[in-house]
């Protein structure tokens, strides 16, 4: 009897495509081409279909579409992160890394002129015993909506920086008391869509079965 034929609910290959090219991107971002806000609402509706912690949805996004606001933000963003970029680009290092590094300066300089910042916000005050769970909800949350960007031509990159001044950048954007800032995620259209996947050692190399150590392939052929 022939075996039956796989069948899967999704084009896998695209679907891989999908999730091996969707990139950290700051130099390929069109700072000219306007982005409307009904597409980032658009992804932010894929984002929340991410799962949470008890079913919590804590997750809240603020959306900075305002030029003011967001060369406010912008220098927040640059206190808090020049002085750390100035000094890796500076200590010698590896040239995959300087590139990384290279590309987070050239955002800084150019963060005020994206079309759209949007600051991921968790509803509850993060403590050390909270974290795991309500961090490890809205980090989903978060690659959902960045999928649904790359999925429509737009480009993103999750950020930390003004994190320096949280307490500053909540006054800025009236954000109240017990809503917490995870980060800030830069947003328009791509130059071009020719993302390819980035260099990743194997998964195999850096997974084990059953006890670690015990790599995948030493598990074939046994029961």
């Amino acid at each position: 009897m022939a075996a039956p034929t796989l069948t899967t609910p999704f084009d896998v290959a695209e679907a891989d495509r999908l999730l091996t090219t969707t990139r950290s991107v700051r130099k390929r971002l069109d700072l000219d081409r306007p982005v409307d806000l009904q597409v980032i609402l658009d992804c932010l509706e894929v984002a929340v279909h991410a799962p949470s912690a008890a079913n919590s949805q804590l997750w809240r996004w603020l959306v900075v579409t305002s030029p003011d606001l967001k060369a406010k933000l912008a220098e927040l963003f640059r206190s808090g992160g020049q002085d750390y970029l100035r000094s890796q680009l500076e200590t010698p290092g590896d040239d995959a890394a300087r590139r990384v590094y290279q590309s987070a300066a050239h955002l800084v300089d150019v963060l005020e002129r994206v079309p759209v910042l949007v600051v991921p916000c968790v509803a509850a005050e993060v403590d050390l015993e909270n974290a795991p769970a309500l961090y490890g909800s809205v980090f989903p949350a978060l690659w959902n909506f960045m999928l649904a960007l790359r999925a429509r031509g737009l480009g993103s990159t999750y950020t930390t920086f003004h994190l320096a001044h949280a307490d500053e950048a909540a006054r800025l954007l009236g954000i109240p008391a017990g809503i917490t800032q995870v980060g800030l995620v830069p947003v328009a259209y791509t130059v071009g869509t020719d993302f390819r996947p980035a260099a990743r050692r194997p998964a195999a190399e850096l997974t084990y079965v059953d006890r670690w150590g015990v790599a995948p392939a030493e598990t074939r052929g046994t029961s």
